[in-house]
C-alpha cells in the first residue's frame, strides 16, 4: 500500500516511470535469455563449419559465410566477414538503444514531475496570501520530490544493467573478430592487395566487427 500511495502522490509522472521500469525489465530479461542461449564455440575453428540448426553461434555464421564466399571466388573476404559480423551484432544489440533511452530520460522525467509539483505548491501559497502552515508546505514539497527520487531509482539500475549487457555483447564481438581473422588467414586464397593494404584491411575489419 505504501508504494501505491507514493505513486498516487507523485501524480501521472509516477505512472509513466512505472511503465519505464516494466519495459526495462522486459528488455533486460529478454536480452539475458537471448545472449545466454547463443551457442558457444569450443575453440576448435573447424567445428564451426559443421554448425547445424536454426540457432548457430555468431562466430559460426562468420566462418560459414566467409568459407562460402571464398568458394564462390570472392576476394574481399574481410568485407564479407564485416558484413556478417555487423548483422550478428545488430541482433545481439537489439533493444539496448531503447534501454539507454529509458535510463537517460527517467531522471529528466522525474525532474519534470518535481518542477510541476513545486509550481502547484507555490500556487497554493499564492492563493493563500502567503499564510500557509509550514507542515502543509513541507508536505507539498515532499510529494513533489517523490518523482525525482523515482526517476533516479529507475535510471540507476537500468543504466547499470545496460552497461552489463553491453559488456556481454562486446566480449562476444571480440570473439567474432578473432574467429574472422583466423578463418581468413587459414583459407587458401591469394591476396589481392599489397602488404600495406592487407594491414589496412584487417584494421577495417576490427573496427567494423
Amino acid at each position: 500500500m505504501e508504494i501505491v500511495s507514493l505513486i498516487d502522490k507523485g501524480g501521472p509522472v509516477m505512472w509513466v516511470l512505472l511503465g519505464y521500469s516494466v519495459v526495462a525489465v522486459a528488455i533486460v530479461v529478454e536480452r539475458l535469455v537471448h545472449l545466454n542461449l547463443l551457442p558457444r564455440i569450443s575453440g576448435d575453428i573447424e567445428s564451426l563449419y559443421q554448425a547445424e540448426g536454426k540457432r548457430i553461434a555468431p562466430e559460426a555464421a562468420i566462418a560459414i559465410g566467409v568459407q562460402e564466399a571464398a568458394t564462390q571466388g570472392v576476394k574481399d573476404l574481410a568485407r564479407v566477414a564485416s558484413r556478417i559480423g555487423s548483422d550478428q551484432l545488430a541482433r545481439m544489440e537489439s533493444g539496448l538503444r531503447t534501454l539507454a533511452w529509458l535510463g537517460n530520460t527517467a531522471p529528466l522525467l522525474g525532474l519534470f514531475g518535481t518542477i510541476t509539483g513545486m509550481i502547484k505548491a507555490f500556487q497554493v501559497i499564492e492563493q493563500a496570501g502567503g499564510k500557509v502552515d509550514a507542515t502543509v508546505l513541507a508536505g507539498g514539497i515532499w510529494e513533489a520530490m517523490v518523482t525525482t527520487g523515482a526517476g533516479l531509482a529507475v535510471a540507476i539500475p537500468v543504466l547499470f544493467l545496460l552497461h552489463f549487457l553491453e559488456g556481454l555483447v562486446d566480449k562476444r564481438a571480440k570473439s567474432m573478430q578473432r574467429v574472422a581473422s583466423i578463418v581468413i588467414e587459414q583459407l587458401p586464397h591469394k591476396p589481392e592487395h599489397e602488404p600495406n593494404d592487407r594491414v589496412n584491411h584487417r584494421d577495417s575489419l576490427a573496427h567494423a566487427i
